[in-house]
């Protein structure tokens, strides 16, 4: 099964053939959103809005461990995460499709951001945070669905939120040469990675944060307008990938855990199975 987290603006994916709603109880409370099951091309999908019905959580609120953790359960594998961001470049213009490939995560410590502890440690590696393969089969249905212009590989800023930047740190993160900006990307990425999920993201860019001297100051309102666009884009992206996706292919994703795991103790195996499950 292929999981589908929809950002601002993406709430439900009426591609969906056969669908029917699920709601997951987790260990670490309820996901954003009751999720939906479907087909889409023959691929069994399932869909989560990370904002939940009506975009009711923050991005702090957003229940990250809930979420990878019911969509695992429900035996997704593959995770195609859909982000609104800012652009902190001048080629990124609002519209862009983005495929990033690394996080710089400036959010404040407050999520929780791992499947480990409570006598379980371990340190998974994060160097490649957006799985590879996953992030070329993003980037091939985005050019065969007419996105010639979809970005290959970006730094993603994850800021706390929910405000916006100050134009100060806007111009800091641009001096350290990164790319786009957005809030949700932690712990998400990590999380997944933690359940050996594939994880890639597709970020829409909707404006240019607050450091363009020609553009005005990034608004709600400003997102939502430039979304309404981003997103139809999107869906047409994720009805390509689908079909793209090889669920036979290994990939390290998938592996993650393996040597990771520090608790030398009898029952670290079983507090493995008893959070991930096989």
């Amino acid at each position: 099964m292929i999981g589908v987290i929809g950002g601002s603006g993406l709430y439900d994916l009426d591609l969906l053939d056969g669908v029917e709603t699920v709601r997951v109880k987790t260990p670490y409370g309820p996901p954003s959103s009751d999720i939906t099951l479907g087909t889409l091309h023959g691929r069994r999908v399932a869909f989560l809005a990370r904002h939940g019905a009506g975009h009711r959580l923050t991005p702090t609120e957003v229940p990250s461990r809930a979420n990878v953790y019911a969509l695992r359960r429900l035996g997704v594998r593959h995770v195609l995460a859909v982000s609104a961001v800012g652009s902190l470049v001048d080629g990124y213009a609002p519209g862009r499709l983005v495929v990033p490939d690394q996080i710089v995560d400036r959010t404040k410590g407050v999520r929780p951001a791992t499947f480990f502890g409570d006598g379980l440690v371990a340190h998974v590696s994060m160097a490649a945070p957006f799985c590879p393969r996953l992030r070329a089969d993003l980037l091939a249905a985005a050019k065969s669905s007419g996105h010639d212009d979809a970005i290959d590989g970006a730094t993603y800023c994850c800021i706390e939120g929910p405000q916006f930047s100050t134009r100060a740190e806007s111009h800091l993160y641009r001096s350290w040469g990164l790319h786009i900006i957005g809030m949700t990307a932690v712990p998400e990425a990590a999380l997944a990675r933690e359940a050996q999920l594939c994880y890639a993201g597709l970020a829409l860019v909707t404006d240019y944060d607050c450091w363009h001297e020609s553009e005005e100051p990034v608004t709600a309102d400003m997102v939502a307008q430039t979304m309404r666009s981003n997103v139809i884009a999107a869906r047409e992206v994720l009805a390509d990938v689908v079909t793209r996706i090889d669920d036979a292919a290994d990939c390290g994703c998938r592996h993650a855990v393996d040597g990771a795991v520090l608790t030398a103790t009898p029952e670290a195996r079983r507090l493995l199975h008893e959070r991930f499950g096989d």
